[in-house]
């Protein structure tokens, strides 16, 4: 059954310099219990796409148009007093700075309580009950002595592991995680992904993961969308497009990453940079650095299906196998 229905979304900046089209016409939709990974390079749109559905798109910024259907609520549509009742509650969000989620002057205990008040109505006691059960989750240890602790006391991966637990507290129906381990050493960011995805099949909770490392949504995702100067230009389940790479910044994307080459091998690098959002390129948006473009990527090329199940914004899709990307 279908829990997010996203439907041709676009979130604009207006700012002095013109309007950054941020997030520009995105259409993908979440089963529940079903994790998508949002992948592409920093200022393509991902963490926008995650603000825009809990409606923290704060001016400049402003969503524009389009539908984002959660359970049947049109959250564009809704009112504020809507979203707020989801927010927290059945829609979490990890950030990827634990600072956006943490009051510096509150202890931890207080924070924890405090969130499941809000939403639940369940005795104090009860509360901090699950404040320590969901913080021992996350591998914290010795978890009544770090409720009663503040947030500068403790390092920034364990702030993080905090910021974590908050959004688990209510086990909602969606979590959007923006880069949440970028802070967390190897170890700990296994223990992570382990209990999201198993919170993910016990608890049928949809999960979206934004990030830049595909070494991390590849084991993690079920599906993949990959977004570039604010739009996706493919999607599909994560072992087909890590498998067959059909988009030019896909490939390079998957190139560019260590893993199963041999030592000393190249990496493969995109050539030139990110477009800027306000002066975007004619037609394809890949197309100044893309070493397949030809005069046919002028025509902005719509989301195609050359292969079933599989999406790509492209005229010349690559068809090649991971074997031959990993060799040319």
């Amino acid at each position: 059954m279908t829990l997010l229905d996203v439907r041709d979304l676009k979130t604009h900046f207006f700012t002095r310099d013109g309007v950054a089209k941020a997030v520009d016409g995105v259409t993908f939709s979440l089963e529940r219990g079903e994790i998508l990974g949002i992948v592409g390079e920093s200022g393509s749109g991902k963490s926008v796409t995650g603000f825009s559905i809990l409606g923290l798109v704060d001016p400049p910024g402003k969503v524009v148009s389009g539908q984002i259907i959660f359970d049947g609520t049109d959250l564009v549509a809704a009112g504020e007093k809507t979203i707020k009742g989801l927010r927290g509650k059945r829609i979490a969000m990890i950030f990827q700075d634990p600072m956006m989620t943490l009051n510096p002057v509150l202890r931890i205990d207080t924070q924890m309580v405090e969130t499941v008040l809000a939403h639940e109505k369940v005795s104090r006691a009860e509360a901090l009950a699950r404040a320590r059960e969901t913080l021992t989750m996350v591998g914290i240890s010795a978890p009544d002595e770090r409720l009663r602790s503040y947030p500068h006391q403790f390092s920034g991966g364990m702030r993080q592991r905090v910021a974590i637990a908050i959004a688990l507290l209510h086990k909602p129906d969606l979590i959007i995680a923006d880069e949440p381990t970028t802070a967390l050493d190897v170890t700990i960011q296994a223990q992570i992904l382990a209990e999201v995805q198993r919170l993910c099949a016990q608890s049928n909770t949809a999960l979206i993961w934004i990030t830049h490392d595909l070494a991390v949504v590849s084991g993690l995702a079920d599906r993949l969308a990959v977004m570039y100067a604010g739009r996706i230009v493919e999607e599909g389940r994560t072992a087909d497009i890590i498998g067959q790479p059909l988009h030019p910044y896909t490939r390079g994307l998957i190139g560019s990453v260590p893993q199963g080459k041999p030592h000393g091998a190249m990496l493969t690098q995109i050539n030139g940079m990110a477009p800027s959002l306000l002066n975007l390129p004619e037609g394809c948006r890949f197309r100044p650095r893309c070493p397949r473009a030809d005069e046919a990527c002028l025509v902005d090329p719509p989301l195609s299906e050359p292969i079933r199940g599989r999406g790509v914004r492209c005229v010349h899709p690559h068809l090649e196998t991971r074997d031959e990307v990993l060799a040319s």
